[in-house]
Protein backbone atom coordinates (compact mmCIF):
# COMPACT_ATOMS: atom_id res chain seq x y z
CA UNK A 1 0.00 0.00 0.00
CA UNK A 2 1.45 3.35 -1.01
CA UNK A 3 1.82 6.14 1.54
CA UNK A 4 -0.89 8.25 -0.08
CA UNK A 5 -3.49 5.54 0.51
CA UNK A 6 -2.91 5.25 4.28
CA UNK A 7 -5.87 6.56 6.29
CA UNK A 8 -4.85 8.78 9.19
CA UNK A 9 -7.07 10.42 11.80
CA UNK A 10 -7.02 11.97 15.27
CA UNK A 11 -8.59 9.84 17.98
CA UNK A 12 -8.63 9.12 21.72
CA UNK A 13 -6.81 5.87 22.43
CA UNK A 14 -7.72 3.69 25.42
CA UNK A 15 -5.34 0.85 26.35
CA UNK A 16 -6.02 -1.57 29.20
CA UNK A 17 -4.44 -4.74 30.54
CA UNK A 18 -4.60 -6.93 33.64
CA UNK A 19 -1.95 -6.23 36.27
CA UNK A 20 0.01 -9.37 37.18
CA UNK A 21 -1.76 -11.52 34.60
CA UNK A 22 1.10 -14.06 34.38
CA UNK A 23 1.05 -14.55 38.15
CA UNK A 24 -2.73 -15.04 38.15
CA UNK A 25 -2.65 -17.58 35.33
CA UNK A 26 0.20 -19.38 37.07
CA UNK A 27 -2.04 -19.78 40.12
CA UNK A 28 -5.21 -20.77 38.20
CA UNK A 29 -5.00 -20.64 34.42
CA UNK A 30 -8.54 -21.70 33.54
CA UNK A 31 -10.19 -19.85 36.44
CA UNK A 32 -8.40 -16.59 35.58
CA UNK A 33 -9.41 -16.91 31.93
CA UNK A 34 -13.06 -17.50 32.84
CA UNK A 35 -13.15 -14.60 35.33
CA UNK A 36 -11.51 -12.20 32.86
CA UNK A 37 -13.98 -13.18 30.16
CA UNK A 38 -16.86 -12.50 32.58
CA UNK A 39 -15.46 -9.07 33.49
CA UNK A 40 -15.16 -8.20 29.81
CA UNK A 41 -18.64 -9.44 28.95
CA UNK A 42 -20.52 -7.98 31.90
CA UNK A 43 -18.62 -4.74 32.59
CA UNK A 44 -15.88 -3.67 30.18
CA UNK A 45 -17.52 -4.23 26.79
CA UNK A 46 -20.92 -2.71 27.75
CA UNK A 47 -19.24 0.32 29.38
CA UNK A 48 -17.12 1.03 26.31
CA UNK A 49 -20.22 0.75 24.11
CA UNK A 50 -22.20 3.03 26.44
CA UNK A 51 -19.63 5.80 25.89
CA UNK A 52 -19.65 5.32 22.12
CA UNK A 53 -16.28 3.64 22.09
CA UNK A 54 -15.06 0.93 19.73
CA UNK A 55 -12.91 -2.05 20.72
CA UNK A 56 -10.17 -2.31 18.13
CA UNK A 57 -8.75 -5.59 19.39
CA UNK A 58 -8.38 -7.85 22.40
CA UNK A 59 -4.83 -8.63 23.46
CA UNK A 60 -5.31 -11.75 25.59
CA UNK A 61 -4.84 -9.98 28.91
CA UNK A 62 -6.31 -6.66 27.83
CA UNK A 63 -7.70 -4.59 24.99
CA UNK A 64 -7.24 -1.56 22.77
CA UNK A 65 -10.19 0.77 22.15
CA UNK A 66 -10.74 4.17 20.62
CA UNK A 67 -13.21 7.00 21.22
CA UNK A 68 -14.17 10.08 19.24
CA UNK A 69 -14.00 12.09 22.48
CA UNK A 70 -11.26 11.90 25.09
CA UNK A 71 -13.86 12.97 27.69
CA UNK A 72 -15.90 9.87 26.83
CA UNK A 73 -12.74 7.75 27.05
CA UNK A 74 -12.02 9.09 30.55
CA UNK A 75 -15.59 8.67 31.75
CA UNK A 76 -15.47 5.09 30.52
CA UNK A 77 -12.16 4.47 32.31
CA UNK A 78 -13.48 5.85 35.61
CA UNK A 79 -16.65 3.73 35.41
CA UNK A 80 -14.62 0.63 34.55
CA UNK A 81 -12.35 1.09 37.58
CA UNK A 82 -15.30 1.80 39.88
CA UNK A 83 -17.08 -1.28 38.58
CA UNK A 84 -14.01 -3.48 39.04
CA UNK A 85 -13.57 -2.19 42.60
CA UNK A 86 -17.13 -3.31 43.37
CA UNK A 87 -16.68 -6.68 41.69
CA UNK A 88 -13.44 -7.24 43.63
CA UNK A 89 -14.82 -6.16 47.03
CA UNK A 90 -15.16 -9.75 48.32
CA UNK A 91 -12.15 -11.19 46.46
CA UNK A 92 -8.84 -11.72 48.34
CA UNK A 93 -6.28 -9.13 47.23
CA UNK A 94 -3.86 -11.65 45.71
CA UNK A 95 -6.64 -13.15 43.55
CA UNK A 96 -8.10 -9.94 42.16
CA UNK A 97 -8.19 -9.11 38.48
CA UNK A 98 -7.29 -5.40 38.36
CA UNK A 99 -6.93 -3.34 35.20
CA UNK A 100 -4.37 -0.68 34.38
CA UNK A 101 -5.55 1.92 31.88
CA UNK A 102 -3.65 4.41 29.72
CA UNK A 103 -5.32 7.18 27.68
CA UNK A 104 -3.72 9.29 24.96
CA UNK A 105 -4.88 11.59 22.18
CA UNK A 106 -2.97 11.19 18.94
CA UNK A 107 -2.84 10.76 15.21
CA UNK A 108 -3.16 7.08 14.20
CA UNK A 109 -3.00 5.01 11.05
CA UNK A 110 -6.07 2.91 10.31
CA UNK A 111 -5.40 -0.29 8.41
CA UNK A 112 -7.63 -3.35 8.04
CA UNK A 113 -9.64 -2.60 11.17
CA UNK A 114 -6.58 -2.00 13.34
CA UNK A 115 -4.84 1.22 14.40
CA UNK A 116 -1.12 1.90 14.53
CA UNK A 117 1.31 4.69 15.23
CA UNK A 118 3.05 6.65 17.93
CA UNK A 119 -0.26 7.63 19.57
CA UNK A 120 -1.15 3.96 20.15
CA UNK A 121 2.32 3.18 21.48
CA UNK A 122 2.16 6.04 24.00
CA UNK A 123 -1.23 4.84 25.29
CA UNK A 124 0.16 1.31 25.73
CA UNK A 125 3.19 2.62 27.65
CA UNK A 126 0.97 4.78 29.87
CA UNK A 127 -1.09 1.70 30.72
CA UNK A 128 2.11 -0.16 31.65
CA UNK A 129 3.11 2.44 34.28
CA UNK A 130 -0.37 2.82 35.77
CA UNK A 131 -1.03 1.27 39.15
CA UNK A 132 -3.41 -1.70 39.44
CA UNK A 133 -6.88 -0.16 39.41
CA UNK A 134 -5.37 3.14 38.20
CA UNK A 135 -5.42 5.40 35.15
CA UNK A 136 -2.60 7.37 33.51
CA UNK A 137 -3.06 10.01 30.81
CA UNK A 138 -0.69 11.93 28.57
CA UNK A 139 -0.20 15.69 28.60
CA UNK A 140 -2.13 15.95 25.32
CA UNK A 141 -5.12 14.15 26.85
CA UNK A 142 -4.86 16.15 30.08
CA UNK A 143 -5.17 19.48 28.25
CA UNK A 144 -8.56 18.41 26.88
CA UNK A 145 -9.77 16.81 30.11
CA UNK A 146 -8.93 19.30 32.84
CA UNK A 147 -11.88 21.02 34.52
CA UNK A 148 -14.37 18.81 32.64
CA UNK A 149 -14.65 15.82 34.98
CA UNK A 150 -14.84 15.24 38.72
CA UNK A 151 -11.38 13.67 38.91
CA UNK A 152 -8.02 14.78 40.25
CA UNK A 153 -4.92 14.82 38.04
CA UNK A 154 -1.63 14.28 39.88
CA UNK A 155 1.30 15.53 37.81
CA UNK A 156 3.84 12.68 37.62
CA UNK A 157 6.28 14.76 35.56
CA UNK A 158 8.02 13.78 32.36
CA UNK A 159 8.54 10.05 31.95
CA UNK A 160 10.88 8.19 29.61
CA UNK A 161 8.52 5.54 28.23
CA UNK A 162 9.84 2.35 26.70
CA UNK A 163 10.54 2.66 22.95
CA UNK A 164 9.16 6.22 22.84
CA UNK A 165 11.77 8.63 21.51
CA UNK A 166 10.74 11.71 23.52
CA UNK A 167 9.83 12.14 27.19
CA UNK A 168 6.07 12.24 27.84
CA UNK A 169 4.52 14.27 30.61
CA UNK A 170 2.23 11.93 32.58
CA UNK A 171 -0.74 12.57 34.86
CA UNK A 172 -2.13 9.99 37.28
CA UNK A 173 -5.89 10.12 37.76
CA UNK A 174 -7.65 9.97 41.11
CA UNK A 175 -11.42 9.49 41.22
CA UNK A 176 -13.02 11.98 43.63
CA UNK A 177 -16.07 9.73 44.03
CA UNK A 178 -13.94 6.71 44.95
CA UNK A 179 -11.79 8.81 47.26
CA UNK A 180 -14.91 9.94 49.11
CA UNK A 181 -15.71 6.30 49.89
CA UNK A 182 -12.24 5.48 51.20
CA UNK A 183 -11.83 5.01 54.90
CA UNK A 184 -10.43 8.12 56.58
CA UNK A 185 -7.00 8.17 58.16
CA UNK A 186 -7.24 8.27 61.95
CA UNK A 187 -4.81 10.18 64.12
CA UNK A 188 -2.54 8.16 66.39
CA UNK A 189 -3.45 8.15 70.11
CA UNK A 190 -1.14 9.81 72.59
CA UNK A 191 0.17 6.43 73.77
CA UNK A 192 1.46 3.22 72.10
CA UNK A 193 -1.28 1.69 69.95
CA UNK A 194 -1.76 -1.75 68.42
CA UNK A 195 -4.22 -3.81 66.37
CA UNK A 196 -4.15 -7.61 66.60
CA UNK A 197 -5.27 -9.00 63.24
CA UNK A 198 -6.93 -12.41 62.93
CA UNK A 199 -4.40 -15.24 63.06
CA UNK A 200 -4.30 -17.67 60.17
CA UNK A 201 -5.66 -21.13 60.96
CA UNK A 202 -2.99 -23.59 59.78
CA UNK A 203 -4.73 -26.63 61.27
CA UNK A 204 -5.74 -29.41 58.92
CA UNK A 205 -9.35 -29.01 60.06
CA UNK A 206 -10.98 -25.77 58.82
CA UNK A 207 -13.53 -26.17 61.61
CA UNK A 208 -10.75 -25.12 64.02
CA UNK A 209 -11.12 -21.52 62.79
CA UNK A 210 -13.01 -20.65 65.97
CA UNK A 211 -10.03 -21.87 68.00
CA UNK A 212 -7.59 -19.54 66.19
CA UNK A 213 -10.05 -16.69 66.67
CA UNK A 214 -10.27 -17.49 70.37
CA UNK A 215 -6.49 -17.35 70.74
CA UNK A 216 -6.47 -13.88 69.15
CA UNK A 217 -9.34 -12.74 71.33
CA UNK A 218 -7.48 -13.73 74.49
CA UNK A 219 -4.25 -12.04 73.36
CA UNK A 220 -6.25 -8.90 72.54
CA UNK A 221 -7.94 -8.99 75.95
CA UNK A 222 -4.62 -9.42 77.73
CA UNK A 223 -3.12 -6.45 75.90
CA UNK A 224 -6.28 -4.43 76.60
CA UNK A 225 -5.69 -4.77 80.34
CA UNK A 226 -2.62 -2.53 80.03
CA UNK A 227 -3.79 1.02 80.63
CA UNK A 228 -0.75 2.59 79.01
CA UNK A 229 -1.53 0.78 75.73
CA UNK A 230 -4.27 1.65 73.19
CA UNK A 231 -5.70 -1.57 71.70
CA UNK A 232 -8.14 -1.71 68.78
CA UNK A 233 -11.18 -3.89 69.43
CA UNK A 234 -11.37 -7.35 67.91
CA UNK A 235 -14.50 -6.49 65.90
CA UNK A 236 -12.61 -3.85 63.90
CA UNK A 237 -9.38 -5.83 63.56
CA UNK A 238 -11.31 -8.82 62.21
CA UNK A 239 -12.79 -6.82 59.32
CA UNK A 240 -9.48 -7.58 57.57
CA UNK A 241 -9.88 -11.33 58.07
CA UNK A 242 -9.30 -13.43 54.96
CA UNK A 243 -7.76 -10.51 53.07
CA UNK A 244 -4.20 -9.86 52.00
CA UNK A 245 -3.61 -6.56 53.77
CA UNK A 246 -1.09 -3.76 53.66
CA UNK A 247 -0.14 -3.08 57.28
CA UNK A 248 0.50 0.57 56.44
CA UNK A 249 -3.09 0.86 55.26
CA UNK A 250 -4.31 -0.95 58.39
CA UNK A 251 -2.35 1.48 60.52
CA UNK A 252 -3.90 4.48 58.74
CA UNK A 253 -7.46 3.15 58.82
CA UNK A 254 -7.38 2.02 62.46
CA UNK A 255 -5.12 4.78 63.73
CA UNK A 256 -2.45 2.54 65.29
CA UNK A 257 1.34 2.42 65.30
CA UNK A 258 1.77 -1.37 65.57
CA UNK A 259 0.10 -4.38 63.96
CA UNK A 260 0.38 -7.96 65.24
CA UNK A 261 -0.09 -10.81 62.73
CA UNK A 262 0.28 -14.53 63.30
CA UNK A 263 -0.90 -18.08 62.84
CA UNK A 264 -2.17 -20.96 64.96
CA UNK A 265 -1.64 -24.63 64.24
CA UNK A 266 -3.46 -27.20 66.35
CA UNK A 267 -2.65 -30.86 65.71
CA UNK A 268 -3.69 -33.53 68.18
CA UNK A 269 -2.49 -32.47 71.60
CA UNK A 270 0.05 -29.96 70.28
CA UNK A 271 -0.35 -26.28 69.48
CA UNK A 272 1.96 -23.81 67.79
CA UNK A 273 1.45 -20.03 67.87
CA UNK A 274 3.56 -17.83 65.60
CA UNK A 275 3.48 -14.04 65.61
CA UNK A 276 5.14 -11.00 64.11
CA UNK A 277 4.92 -7.41 65.28
CA UNK A 278 5.12 -4.77 62.54
CA UNK A 279 5.60 -1.01 62.67
CA UNK A 280 2.63 0.18 60.60
CA UNK A 281 4.32 3.48 59.79
CA UNK A 282 7.20 1.98 57.79
CA UNK A 283 6.39 -1.75 57.55
CA UNK A 284 9.46 -2.75 59.57
CA UNK A 285 9.32 -6.08 61.44
CA UNK A 286 10.08 -5.35 65.09
CA UNK A 287 9.72 -8.87 66.43
CA UNK A 288 8.92 -12.36 65.22
CA UNK A 289 8.79 -15.59 67.19
CA UNK A 290 7.16 -19.00 67.43
CA UNK A 291 5.87 -20.81 70.51
CA UNK A 292 5.05 -24.50 70.66
CA UNK A 293 3.80 -26.77 73.39
CA UNK A 294 1.15 -29.16 74.64
CA UNK A 295 -2.49 -28.10 74.37
CA UNK A 296 -2.81 -27.88 78.13
CA UNK A 297 -0.08 -25.21 78.02
CA UNK A 298 -2.09 -23.02 75.61
CA UNK A 299 -2.60 -20.13 78.02
CA UNK A 300 1.11 -20.09 78.87
CA UNK A 301 1.87 -19.89 75.14
CA UNK A 302 -0.53 -16.97 74.78
CA UNK A 303 1.13 -15.30 77.76
CA UNK A 304 4.53 -15.67 76.03
CA UNK A 305 3.21 -14.05 72.87
CA UNK A 306 1.65 -11.19 74.82
CA UNK A 307 4.73 -10.59 76.95
CA UNK A 308 7.00 -10.63 73.89
CA UNK A 309 4.82 -8.12 72.05
CA UNK A 310 4.78 -5.80 75.06
CA UNK A 311 8.52 -6.08 75.44
CA UNK A 312 9.00 -5.16 71.78
CA UNK A 313 6.87 -2.04 72.20
CA UNK A 314 8.32 -0.91 75.51
CA UNK A 315 11.63 -2.63 76.30
CA UNK A 316 11.82 -1.01 79.72
CA UNK A 317 8.40 -2.22 80.83
CA UNK A 318 8.47 -3.62 84.32
CA UNK A 319 8.01 -7.37 84.68
CA UNK A 320 5.11 -6.82 87.08
CA UNK A 321 3.11 -5.06 84.36
CA UNK A 322 3.66 -7.94 81.97
CA UNK A 323 2.53 -10.44 84.58
CA UNK A 324 -0.59 -8.40 85.27
CA UNK A 325 -1.60 -8.82 81.61
CA UNK A 326 -1.48 -12.61 81.89
CA UNK A 327 -5.00 -13.79 82.62
CA UNK A 328 -6.06 -17.42 82.45
CA UNK A 329 -9.86 -17.62 82.18
CA UNK A 330 -9.95 -21.29 83.11
CA UNK A 331 -7.77 -24.34 83.59
CA UNK A 332 -10.45 -26.48 81.94
CA UNK A 333 -9.73 -26.37 78.21
CA UNK A 334 -12.87 -28.29 77.31
CA UNK A 335 -14.99 -25.68 79.08
CA UNK A 336 -13.07 -22.96 77.29
CA UNK A 337 -13.67 -24.71 73.97
CA UNK A 338 -17.45 -24.63 74.57
CA UNK A 339 -17.17 -20.95 75.51
CA UNK A 340 -15.42 -20.13 72.21
CA UNK A 341 -18.05 -22.03 70.24
CA UNK A 342 -20.74 -20.06 72.04
CA UNK A 343 -19.15 -16.75 71.01
CA UNK A 344 -19.23 -17.84 67.37
CA UNK A 345 -22.94 -18.69 67.58
CA UNK A 346 -23.82 -15.49 69.39
CA UNK A 347 -22.40 -13.32 66.62
CA UNK A 348 -24.97 -14.70 64.19
CA UNK A 349 -27.76 -12.74 65.97
CA UNK A 350 -30.63 -15.09 65.13
CA UNK A 351 -33.06 -16.69 67.58
CA UNK A 352 -31.79 -20.18 66.76
CA UNK A 353 -28.15 -19.13 67.13
CA UNK A 354 -28.99 -17.44 70.44
CA UNK A 355 -30.50 -20.69 71.72
CA UNK A 356 -27.44 -22.66 70.62
CA UNK A 357 -25.05 -20.11 72.16
CA UNK A 358 -26.85 -20.27 75.51
CA UNK A 359 -26.62 -24.08 75.49
CA UNK A 360 -22.86 -23.88 74.79
CA UNK A 361 -22.24 -21.33 77.55
CA UNK A 362 -24.26 -23.46 80.00
CA UNK A 363 -22.20 -26.49 79.01
CA UNK A 364 -19.01 -24.52 79.69
CA UNK A 365 -20.40 -23.57 83.12
CA UNK A 366 -21.22 -27.21 83.89
CA UNK A 367 -17.60 -28.14 83.21
CA UNK A 368 -16.12 -25.16 85.09
CA UNK A 369 -18.35 -23.59 87.74
CA UNK A 370 -15.91 -20.70 88.15
CA UNK A 371 -15.81 -19.53 84.51
CA UNK A 372 -17.11 -16.00 85.08
CA UNK A 373 -17.10 -14.90 81.44
CA UNK A 374 -19.39 -17.82 80.50
CA UNK A 375 -21.93 -16.71 83.11
CA UNK A 376 -21.73 -13.17 81.74
CA UNK A 377 -22.28 -14.25 78.14
CA UNK A 378 -25.14 -16.59 79.16
CA UNK A 379 -26.82 -13.62 80.86
CA UNK A 380 -26.21 -11.61 77.69
CA UNK A 381 -28.12 -14.24 75.69
CA UNK A 382 -31.18 -13.38 77.77
CA UNK A 383 -30.59 -9.66 77.25
CA UNK A 384 -30.70 -10.27 73.50
CA UNK A 385 -33.90 -12.29 73.87
CA UNK A 386 -35.61 -9.54 75.81
CA UNK A 387 -34.44 -6.74 73.49
CA UNK A 388 -35.49 -8.62 70.34
CA UNK A 389 -38.81 -9.94 71.66
CA UNK A 390 -37.64 -13.57 71.68
CA UNK A 391 -38.58 -14.45 75.28
CA UNK A 392 -41.17 -17.23 75.47
CA UNK A 393 -41.57 -17.27 79.28
CA UNK A 394 -40.48 -13.74 80.26
CA UNK A 395 -40.81 -14.13 84.04
CA UNK A 396 -38.77 -17.34 84.29
CA UNK A 397 -36.20 -16.22 81.72
CA UNK A 398 -35.72 -12.85 83.41
CA UNK A 399 -35.15 -14.60 86.74
CA UNK A 400 -32.54 -16.89 85.17
CA UNK A 401 -30.82 -13.94 83.48
CA UNK A 402 -30.59 -12.15 86.83
CA UNK A 403 -29.18 -15.26 88.53
CA UNK A 404 -26.51 -15.71 85.85
CA UNK A 405 -25.61 -12.01 85.90
CA UNK A 406 -25.14 -11.97 89.67
CA UNK A 407 -23.00 -15.08 89.50
CA UNK A 408 -20.88 -13.53 86.73
CA UNK A 409 -20.08 -10.36 88.65
CA UNK A 410 -19.49 -12.23 91.90
CA UNK A 411 -16.94 -14.55 90.27
CA UNK A 412 -15.45 -12.04 87.83
CA UNK A 413 -13.79 -9.50 90.06
CA UNK A 414 -11.17 -8.76 87.40
CA UNK A 415 -12.90 -10.18 84.31
CA UNK A 416 -14.11 -7.29 82.12
CA UNK A 417 -16.42 -9.51 80.06
CA UNK A 418 -18.17 -10.85 83.16
CA UNK A 419 -18.42 -7.39 84.73
CA UNK A 420 -19.69 -5.56 81.65
CA UNK A 421 -22.08 -8.21 80.32
CA UNK A 422 -23.30 -9.25 83.76
CA UNK A 423 -23.59 -5.65 84.92
CA UNK A 424 -25.58 -4.62 81.87
CA UNK A 425 -27.91 -7.60 82.29
CA UNK A 426 -28.67 -6.48 85.84
CA UNK A 427 -29.71 -3.07 84.50
CA UNK A 428 -31.63 -4.19 81.42
CA UNK A 429 -33.39 -7.20 82.93
CA UNK A 430 -33.53 -6.53 86.69
CA UNK A 431 -33.33 -2.68 86.50
CA UNK A 432 -30.64 -2.61 89.19
CA UNK A 433 -29.12 0.56 87.71
CA UNK A 434 -26.81 1.68 90.52
CA UNK A 435 -25.16 -1.71 90.97
CA UNK A 436 -24.88 -2.03 87.20
CA UNK A 437 -23.10 1.33 86.88
CA UNK A 438 -20.61 0.44 89.61
CA UNK A 439 -19.88 -2.93 87.99
CA UNK A 440 -19.54 -1.36 84.55
CA UNK A 441 -17.09 1.23 85.88
CA UNK A 442 -15.06 -1.54 87.50
CA UNK A 443 -14.93 -3.44 84.20
CA UNK A 444 -13.77 -0.32 82.34
CA UNK A 445 -11.09 0.25 84.96
CA UNK A 446 -9.85 -3.33 84.56
CA UNK A 447 -9.82 -3.13 80.75
CA UNK A 448 -10.07 0.44 79.43
CA UNK A 449 -9.51 -0.77 75.85
CA UNK A 450 -12.60 -2.98 75.66
CA UNK A 451 -14.81 -1.26 73.06
CA UNK A 452 -17.83 -3.46 73.69
CA UNK A 453 -17.76 -2.47 77.38
CA UNK A 454 -17.77 1.24 76.46
CA UNK A 455 -20.75 0.58 74.14
CA UNK A 456 -22.68 -1.23 76.87
CA UNK A 457 -21.79 1.54 79.29
CA UNK A 458 -23.20 4.09 76.83
CA UNK A 459 -26.50 2.19 76.69
CA UNK A 460 -26.56 1.95 80.48
CA UNK A 461 -26.12 5.74 80.73
CA UNK A 462 -29.03 6.11 78.27
CA UNK A 463 -31.32 4.11 80.55
CA UNK A 464 -30.09 6.13 83.53
CA UNK A 465 -30.88 9.40 81.69
CA UNK A 466 -27.22 10.52 81.46
CA UNK A 467 -27.15 11.63 77.84
CA UNK A 468 -23.82 13.52 77.89
CA UNK A 469 -22.01 10.64 79.55
CA UNK A 470 -23.59 8.21 77.07
CA UNK A 471 -22.23 10.24 74.14
CA UNK A 472 -18.80 10.40 75.77
CA UNK A 473 -18.68 6.64 76.25
CA UNK A 474 -19.93 5.79 72.77
CA UNK A 475 -17.25 8.08 71.30
CA UNK A 476 -14.62 6.05 73.18
CA UNK A 477 -16.09 2.84 71.78
CA UNK A 478 -16.03 4.16 68.21
CA UNK A 479 -12.39 5.20 68.44
CA UNK A 480 -11.37 1.84 69.87
CA UNK A 481 -13.30 -0.01 67.14
CA UNK A 482 -13.69 2.32 64.13
CA UNK A 483 -14.60 -0.48 61.68
CA UNK A 484 -16.83 -2.47 64.02
CA UNK A 485 -19.50 -4.60 62.26
CA UNK A 486 -21.66 -3.83 65.31
CA UNK A 487 -21.37 -0.08 64.74
CA UNK A 488 -25.16 0.02 64.55
CA UNK A 489 -25.25 -0.58 68.32
CA UNK A 490 -23.02 2.45 68.93
CA UNK A 491 -25.05 4.60 66.54
CA UNK A 492 -28.23 3.44 68.27
CA UNK A 493 -26.91 4.54 71.66
CA UNK A 494 -26.04 7.92 70.13
CA UNK A 495 -29.58 8.23 68.76
CA UNK A 496 -31.13 7.62 72.19
CA UNK A 497 -28.70 10.01 73.91
CA UNK A 498 -29.57 12.83 71.49
CA UNK A 499 -33.28 12.00 71.88
CA UNK A 500 -33.02 12.41 75.65
CA UNK A 501 -31.40 15.80 75.08
CA UNK A 502 -34.41 16.79 72.88
CA UNK A 503 -32.30 16.80 69.71
CA UNK A 504 -34.82 14.77 67.70
CA UNK A 505 -33.37 15.71 64.30
CA UNK A 506 -29.89 14.45 65.26
CA UNK A 507 -31.39 11.37 66.90
CA UNK A 508 -33.25 10.60 63.69
CA UNK A 509 -30.05 10.85 61.60
CA UNK A 510 -28.14 8.55 63.99
CA UNK A 511 -30.99 6.05 63.92
CA UNK A 512 -31.05 6.05 60.12
CA UNK A 513 -27.33 5.28 60.04
CA UNK A 514 -27.83 2.41 62.46
CA UNK A 515 -30.77 1.04 60.46
CA UNK A 516 -28.70 1.03 57.26
CA UNK A 517 -26.16 -1.20 59.00
CA UNK A 518 -28.77 -3.42 60.67
CA UNK A 519 -32.37 -3.03 59.42
CA UNK A 520 -33.63 -5.51 62.05
CA UNK A 521 -32.38 -3.86 65.25
CA UNK A 522 -35.66 -3.10 67.00
CA UNK A 523 -34.33 -0.48 69.43
CA UNK A 524 -33.05 1.80 66.64
CA UNK A 525 -36.23 1.40 64.58
CA UNK A 526 -38.25 2.51 67.60
CA UNK A 527 -36.09 5.56 68.33
CA UNK A 528 -36.34 6.47 64.66
CA UNK A 529 -40.15 6.34 64.87
CA UNK A 530 -40.29 8.29 68.15
CA UNK A 531 -37.84 11.03 67.09
CA UNK A 532 -39.50 11.54 63.70
CA UNK A 533 -42.96 11.65 65.26
CA UNK A 534 -41.99 14.28 67.84
CA UNK A 535 -40.27 16.28 65.06
CA UNK A 536 -43.56 16.33 63.13
CA UNK A 537 -42.49 13.88 60.41
CA UNK A 538 -45.52 11.65 60.77
CA UNK A 539 -45.39 9.68 57.54
CA UNK A 540 -41.79 8.37 57.95
CA UNK A 541 -42.50 7.85 61.67
CA UNK A 542 -45.48 5.64 60.84
CA UNK A 543 -43.41 3.66 58.33
CA UNK A 544 -40.77 3.03 60.99
CA UNK A 545 -43.45 1.98 63.48
CA UNK A 546 -44.95 -0.43 60.95
CA UNK A 547 -41.49 -1.95 60.47
CA UNK A 548 -41.07 -2.33 64.26
CA UNK A 549 -44.43 -4.10 64.55
CA UNK A 550 -43.49 -6.34 61.65
CA UNK A 551 -40.39 -7.45 63.56
CA UNK A 552 -42.22 -7.75 66.90
CA UNK A 553 -46.01 -8.02 66.47
CA UNK A 554 -46.46 -8.16 70.27
CA UNK A 555 -44.93 -4.72 70.84
CA UNK A 556 -47.37 -2.53 72.79
CA UNK A 557 -47.27 0.66 74.84
CA UNK A 558 -48.23 -1.40 77.88
CA UNK A 559 -45.12 -3.62 77.52
CA UNK A 560 -42.72 -0.95 76.31
CA UNK A 561 -40.53 -1.07 79.43
CA UNK A 562 -39.40 -4.56 78.42
CA UNK A 563 -37.74 -2.96 75.39
CA UNK A 564 -36.57 0.34 76.87
CA UNK A 565 -36.08 0.30 80.67
CA UNK A 566 -35.67 4.06 81.23
CA UNK A 567 -35.03 4.82 84.87
CA UNK A 568 -36.52 8.32 84.83
CA UNK A 569 -40.27 8.56 84.33
CA UNK A 570 -39.97 11.67 82.15
CA UNK A 571 -37.62 9.90 79.71
CA UNK A 572 -39.96 6.95 79.35
CA UNK A 573 -42.97 9.25 78.96
CA UNK A 574 -41.31 11.17 76.10
CA UNK A 575 -40.32 7.93 74.36
CA UNK A 576 -43.81 6.43 74.73
CA UNK A 577 -45.41 9.66 73.53
CA UNK A 578 -43.36 9.60 70.33
CA UNK A 579 -44.16 5.95 69.63
CA UNK A 580 -47.88 6.42 70.30
CA UNK A 581 -47.86 9.34 67.89
CA UNK A 582 -46.16 7.08 65.34
CA UNK A 583 -48.90 4.47 65.74
CA UNK A 584 -47.86 2.12 68.56
CA UNK A 585 -50.95 0.25 69.84
CA UNK A 586 -51.83 0.44 73.51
Amino acid sequence: MSREHLLRRLTAIFAADVAGYSRLTGMDEEGTHVRLREHLRLLIDPTIAAYRGHIVKNTGDGLLAEFNSVVDAMRCAVDVQRGMAERNSDVPANNRIEFRIGINVGDVIQDNGDIFGDGVNVAARLEAIAEPGGICVSDDAHRQLRDKLDVVFDDAGEQNLKNIGRPVRVFRVRDRGAAANQRPTLALPDKPSIAVLSFQNLSADPEQEYFADGVVEDITMALSALRWLFVIARNSSFTYKGRHVDVKQVGRELGVRYVLEGSVRKAGNRIRIAGQLIDAENGAHLWTDRFEGALEDMFDLQDHVTASVISAIAPKLQVEEIRRANRKPTENLTAYDYYLRGLVQLRRTTMEANREALALFCRAIELDHGLACAYGMAAWCYVQRKARGWMIEPEQESAEATRLARKAVRLGGDDPVALSRGGYALAFVAQEFDDAAALMDRGLAVSPNLAEAWTLSAWLRVWRGESDLALEHVARAMRLSPLDPSMYGMQGAMAYAHFLASRCDVASLCAEQAMRDNPKFLLTICISAASKALAGQLEPAQKAMARALELNPDLRASTLRDLAPFRRAEDFAMFAKGLRKAGLPE
